[in-house]
């Protein structure tokens, strides 16, 4: 893997960092807190998401950032023979492949995942190997036996063996339980002989019987055929002869029929000729009735206009006290559209007031949340500086005069006083900002003035607007009114205008008495009236009641002659109901005695065919039970098969693993006696993959720290080698934080050396320190500071290289 280039934006103390990197040895220095172990950081979470960073969400952002900035990191590098890019933002990410424009994966898991794939390593897998920091130079030492030989197998690629022989047992439990249910499921050949023999027997047995059925069948059909004609021609018969029957009693009831209608026009038609006789006495009695009833009907109409008109005076009256009221209510309601243009322009300024006061009070909520977290960001790095320089000053009490710099490894002598009152002045200087800016961070606890101030003067104008905005409402709702009064008034006034046209169209007079008077008049001759209404309509039916008893007459003597015609041809057919349920009885019995033998067919049938299914089930089992023998004795192969393949993947394994401690001690043996001069020329891991140091080919029980460190330097840089050496496709990168602590200047130049060897296997090597005499060992200087101003990291090339600003 060769990194390309990194780009941070609002990444921590990274508000816009972007670096090239190039072969060699690149060393990226500067103090503590500056932001270097950022850029490591910030490479892990790109390529493995949140796991890979320290906090949550919010701390990774950018503390002076606006609110909801972007943070994003972008990362290009490549492996094999494709290049990479990799971006992710705090809520998504991308990959894209040989500087394609379309990403190939496009979701926060979808990148971790395809990132992890093209790796092939886990993230902590990833950062123990090839990122090291003096923190985890001693990753194997605290692992126990079992961890320490799964470790280095799995990087290595053994452990694909034992996943391998894991997939072997699990199919093998498979194949074993599949043999157990295929020989449990072997049937006994010769009862199934036996079961195909009955079988076969039972179905010939029912093919004769079905043949025995169709022979009865066959007879009964050709019974029921030679009884069918005589049966057909009766119920002929027999139907003509109901049906005359019919006939001939609708004739007999058409006779009595006419016989009835006859007697009573001849009895209607006397009582008309009796009508004529009354009529003509009563006519002289009912001369004045037709003049009367004229005389009401127009004093009728004359008393229905006067009701009218009473109803339509009383409906004006009310229309006219309607109308004052409405126009009443219009003038108290006033000029509604001057009042709503008003209250709109009331309305208008209080929203602009609130937003006004409203962008205020976010101003100063802002600029308080924002100096309140310089306060807290400058508090922090505060604390971290006193206790830096608090254990600086506690290392060098330790060591007294005579000790050595922590930083330059010269001897203090001399100056070891000085050296002691600079760094007391430091701390008195640092407890004197911190006790200023703990006074102003609890000044900043509590919401200013100026802030709750602008809050209710926020709160003041959101009243302000709600009191508009009401009297708005309340002005557009009397304006409603007033068009809905202006409507209603309208209307009235044509409602009235309508009353007044209808009003003078109706009669003026009406004579009361004179009505009463008619009425009583017609009121005397209505029974007169009713007696002759019934005698005229007796009377004006004479004529028709002639013409109608003669026409009954004719349809009386019709319907005698029909009726004695359908009893001759009764008589004629000669129809006998004993003989035809003779005929009857006959027929049905040969219709019944096919149905048995149908019945009997079916039966038969289905038992041949039941009996042909029974003796292809037992030929299916026995077909059924070959597959299986055959497949029992397949699953035996091909378990003999796993055993043998899972017992020589074991072995291997062994061979493997017994053959990797011996080439990685011999490897780190050799970056060993490079880094201590030839002190130490062999390294050995025991079989818990522990270092032992040979000094004289005798293992060294008391190591220093720094040769701890070495050693534990050496073992990972040989697996990184190894790693190299044995994957398919070069994996040239090593980043080294702060691993520099416990090594004197000479063996810090040894290990710079040791990398520069490397340089074919691992010609891409970065250097994180904040020791300043590295720099003149590497190839290419970064330095990293804190702007005090900005709070950003600033990332340079140190004068001497490219004069020119790497990020800003």
């Amino acid at each position: 893997m060769r990194l390309h280039r990194v780009r941070l934006t609002n990444f921590r103390q990274h508000a816009a960092t972007e670096i090239e990197f190039g072969p060699g040895i690149t060393g990226i220095i500067g103090p503590n807190g500056a932001g270097k172990s950022t850029l490591l950081e910030a490479i892990a979470w790109a390529f493995y998401g949140s796991p890979a960073a320290r906090g949550g969400r919010d701390s990774i952002r950018f503390n002076r950032a606006p609110a909801r900035s972007p943070v994003r990191v972008e990362v290009e590098f490549a492996l094999g023979p494709h290049e990479y890019r990799v971006v992710r933002t705090l809520y998504g990410a991308e990959l894209y492949l040989d500087r394609g424009d379309t990403a190939v994966a496009n979701s926060a898991q979808q990148v971790t995942t395809r990132v992890q794939r093209v790796l092939g390593m886990s993230r902590e897998e990833f950062f123990s190997t090839y990122f090291t920091g003096q923190k985890e130079l001693a990753v194997m030492a605290s692992l126990g036996p079992a961890d320490r030989g799964r470790f280095l197998s799995q990087l290595m690629g053994y452990e694909r063996l034992r996943v391998a022989q894991e997939r072997l047992r699990a199919q093998r439990g498979g194949l074993k339980g599949e043999l157990q249910g295929l020989e449990m499921g072997l049937a006994d050949p010769e009862a199934l002989a036996e079961e195909r023999a009955e079988a076969a027997a039972r179905r010939d047995e029912a093919a004769a019987l079905v043949a025995e059925a169709e022979t009865r069948l066959g007879a009964a059909e050709q019974r029921c055929a030679a009884e069918g004609p005589a049966w057909t021609a009766m119920v002929q018969v027999r139907e003509r002869a109901l049906a005359l029957d019919g006939d001939r009693r609708v004739a007999e009831k058409e006779v009595e029929e006419a016989r009835r209608d006859f007697e009573r026009l001849d009895k209607e038609l006397a009582d008309a000729l009796g009508a004529q006789t009354v009529l003509r006495e009563l006519e002289p009695q009912l001369g004045d009735v037709e003049p009367l009833r004229t005389e009401l009907a127009r004093l009728d109409t004359d008393a229905k206009a006067a009701g009218q008109r009473r109803q339509l005076t009383g409906q004006l009256a009310e229309r006219r006290e309607q109308l004052t009221r409405l126009t009443e209510r219009r003038h108290a309601l006033g000029d509604v559209a001057e009042a709503v243009a008003g209250a709109e322009r009331a309305s208008g300024a209080g929203r602009a007031e609130l937003a006004a006061r409203e962008e205020q009070e976010e101003r100063a909520h802002t600029e308080w949340v924002r100096t309140r977290q310089d306060v807290e960001t400058k508090l922090d790095a505060m604390r971290e500086q006193y206790k830096d320089v608090q254990e600086h000053l506690e290392h060098v009490r330790t060591a007294g005069p005579d000790g050595e710099c922590p930083t330059c490894r010269r001897a203090l002598a001399e100056e070891y006083d000085t050296v002691v009152a600079a760094l007391q002045s430091q701390l008195e200087e640092i407890e004197l900002n911190g006790r200023f800016f703990r006074q102003r961070h609890e000044q900043l606890a509590a919401e200013p003035e100026g802030v709750v101030d602008a809050r209710r003067r926020v709160a003041e104008a959101r009243a302000a607007l709600e009191a508009a905005t009401t009297a708005l409402a309340q002005a557009r709702a009397r304006a409603a009114e007033a068009a809905e009064v202006d409507r209603e008034h309208a209307r009235t006034q044509e409602r009235l205008a309508e009353l007044e046209r209808t009003l003078a169209a109706l009669p003026q007079q009406y004579d009361a008495e004179r009505h009463d008077t008619v009425r009583d008049l017609l009121r005397a001759r209505e029974p007169l009236v009713a007696r002759a209404a019934a005698q005229r309509v007796k009377a004006a039916r004479a004529e028709q009641l002639v013409r109608e008893a003669e026409a009954a007459e004719r349809s009386l003597s019709g319907s005698e002659a029909r009726l004695a015609a359908l009893s001759g041809q009764i008589a004629e057919l000669g129809f006998d109901e004993a003989r035809y349920a003779a005929t009857r009885s006959a027929y049905e019995a040969a219709e019944q005695a096919v149905r048995d033998a149908e019945i009997t067919v079916h039966t038969r049938r289905a038992d041949a065919k039941a009996a042909e299914a029974a003796l292809q089930a037992v030929v299916k089992r026995i077909a059924e039970r070959e597959t299986r023998a055959r497949r029992a004795d397949a699953v035996r192969v091909e378990l003999r098969a796993h055993e043998a393949l899972d017992e020589a993947l074991g072995d291997l394994r062994g061979e493997l693993n017994a053959q990797l401690r011996p080439e990685l001690a011999e490897v780190a043996s050799r970056f060993m006696s490079d880094l201590t001069d030839g002190r130490y020329h062999d390294l050995e891991l025991d079989e818990q993959y522990r270092v032992l140091l040979l000094e004289e080919g005798e293992p060294n029980p008391v190591i220093s720290g720094g040769e701890e460190d070495i050693a534990n330097l050496v073992l990972r840089l040989a697996i990184s080698q190894l790693v190299a050496e044995r994957a398919g496709q070069p994996l040239s990168l090593l980043v080294l934080d702060e691993i520099f602590g416990s090594l004197d200047e000479r063996r810090r130049e040894h290990v710079v050396a040791l990398l520069r060897r490397l340089a074919d296997r691992f010609p891409q090597v970065i250097l994180i320190t904040h020791i300043e005499s590295v720099r003149d060992s590497v190839d290419r200087v970064l330095r990293v500071a804190l702007d005090a101003g900005s709070g950003a990291a600033i990332v340079q090339e140190a004068p001497g290289d490219v004069d020119e600003d790497v990020a800003a």
